[in-house]
């Protein structure tokens, strides 16, 4: 293993791993979400820490990760729990192969999606960033894995401008899950916002990169949260969009009263 491949993964295993005080706050959000035994889809797994997260919460979690290099850390963090099912593939808008477009030193940037390497590629903040090995993988749909392992209660989305790919391959609502938004590329996100709205009447929050803690104060409809995103500027933090259906979301609020 090369240099620059060796400092990416000790990179993202730092990042998600090397600051234990915000498991309490990750662990507090998604309690709002997941119940013990509830099923739970990570798609873009990485190094795993929402898979531990959820784990402590004692959900059974189905893993979706196409990295090699993170698929084997998943492997290696969690094959002996048989709560956790880790998919070496990647989900899109219909099953096939595609290719996965890997930065070495940079593997949290990997992606599917070519027309978002083109959109934040010109960004100063992605100057440095290099695409440089290509890997073809497998990929189902939502709709597959759903046959497969059942509805889940929560379904966490974060592959780098391909989640309107991914949620395309749904076609039927979830009761919650959150994609992530980069406002750089906020068409993708925007993207989500209406084929979600296309399945059920969503309502949304927001929460800005790692914090664990939403923006809003409450839940707020489709066309706010559009606001939001087209008022964002170029150069905000990225962060996930969490969604709900109008069901769902009356739970959490009474949970939260």
């Amino acid at each position: 293993m090369n240099t620059a491949r060796a400092w990416g993964i000790a990179r993202s295993l730092v990042i998600y791993y090397g600051q234990p005080w915000k498991r309490r706050r990750m662990d507090r959000l998604y309690r709002t979400f997941i119940a013990p035994g509830e099923l739970c889809f990570d798609v873009g797994s990485h190094v795993g820490n929402r898979v531990a997260s959820w784990r402590r919460l004692g959900a059974r979690v189905v893993a979706i990760e196409p990295q090699p290099d993170f698929l084997a850390i998943l492997h290696r963090l969690f094959d002996a729990d048989e709560m956790v099912q880790i998919l070496g593939i990647g989900l899109a808008e219909r099953p096939g192969h595609l290719d996965l477009r890997i930065s070495t030193a940079a593997p949290t940037v990997s992606t599917f999606s070519r027309e978002w390497i083109e959109s934040v590629g010109a960004h100063p903040k992605f100057s440095g960033v290099d695409w440089d090995r290509t890997v073809q993988v497998e990929v189902r749909t939502l709709d597959q894995l759903i046959a497969e392992h059942g509805v889940p209660a929560f379904c966490k989305i974060d592959v780098e401008g391909f989640e309107g790919a991914v949620l395309r391959g749904l076609t039927q609502p979830l009761p919650a899950l959150s994609f992530e938004l980069l406002p750089m590329a906020r068409g993708a996100g925007i993207a989500c916002v209406e084929h979600l709205m296309s399945l059920a009447p969503y309502r949304f929050r927001t929460s800005v990169q790692e914090t664990m803690r939403f923006t809003e104060p409450d839940w707020v409809d489709a066309d706010a949260l559009l606001r939001h995103i087209e008022a964002l500027p170029q150069n905000a933090r990225s962060g996930d969009v969490y969604a709900a259906t109008a069901t769902r979301v009356a739970h959490l609020q009474a949970a939260e009263r």
